[in-house]
């Protein structure tokens, strides 16, 4: 059966955040978190965290980091995520505790205000794919480091969203692709937040990065549009919202791209590059 797009007013995508707070939204997130899994857990090998460490995971979502985390630091240190959604919050919690991570607490707070950061400070504070969706992006930054104890790590990982694609030249894949990139714009987020991190940190009065890490996945076409087509269902509300693109487009898109896929089924895709930057506060 074909899914069709859903009308803007069927979803509320809730306030920031363009891709919605919906159960198939936090389904998606999760896949997506299991999915880059991998680059975050190498990225944390090159830190000195010890069993015992306090964490904090800033814009914590569906808690999958959470989970590493935890496993790191054992049940004599502390993970706490912080998100806005409340609702995603108390899941991630009960999941959490049911898993006997009694040492994992989820908060509900924003970071774009003047308050410090709740139970700070904190022997590391990570944030994956949060300064994307923020438009005050050094303000963020440098509460994040306020919240660093002396010896602590600030580690943030965030997508390169327009580094995506594929080798040779596939109309309904690019569609989306532009879709994509255009409402995420549209709505104030950072397309290229990742490649900035550097610059970020150094603006923000961090100073230069101890060391960058550029992460990226090749995976089969029918993977990738998959995952494309996960993104754009969840951003279509915001994309007629913002006069981007309509529903019959938007799906009309999709099933190119589903053509696309199966016609060529050796074909491979890049998905968006994850890339980290990290220092150390001395």
């Amino acid at each position: 059966m074909t899914e069709t797009i859903a009308q803007a007013s069927d979803v509320d995508s809730g306030p920031e955040y363009a891709l919605g707070r919906t159960q198939q939204e936090y389904q998606r997130l999760r896949t997506q978190a299991r999915f880059w899994e991998q680059a975050t857990e190498g990225l944390l090998d090159r830190l000195d965290l010890a069993a015992g460490a306090s964490c904090l995971d800033a814009g914590s979502g569906p808690g999958e980091v959470m989970r590493l985390l935890a496993r790191r630091v054992g049940p004599t240190g502390s993970v706490t995520g912080l998100d806005v959604d409340a609702a995603l919050n108390a899941i991630v919690q009960a999941d959490l505790r049911s898993a006997g991570l009694e040492w994992c607490s989820t908060i509900t707070a924003r970071l774009d205000g003047d308050a410090p950061v709740p139970g700070a400070p904190y022997d590391l504070v990570y944030a994956r794919l949060l300064l994307f969706h923020l438009p005050e992006q050094v303000a963020v930054l440098r509460r994040l480091w306020d919240a660093v104890a002396p010896g602590g790590y600030l580690v943030v990982q965030d997508y390169d969203l327009p580094a995506a694609g594929t080798a040779s030249a596939l109309p309904g894949v690019e569609e989306v692709t532009r879709l994509v990139c255009e409402t995420f714009t549209a709505v104030g987020c950072d397309i290229r937040a990742g490649l900035r991190l550097p610059d970020l940190f150094t603006v923000a009065g961090i100073g230069d990065v101890d060391g960058t890490d550029v992460a990226g996945r090749l995976v089969p076409l029918g993977n990738g549009t998959a995952m494309l087509e996960q993104v754009l269902r969840s951003l279509v509300p915001a994309a007629i919202a913002h006069g981007v693109t309509n529903a019959p487009t938007a799906d009309a898109a999709i099933q190119a791209m589903r053509a696309e896929a199966a016609n060529g089924p050796t074909a491979s895709m890049l998905w968006p590059l994850l890339i980290g930057a990290w220092r150390r506060k001395h």
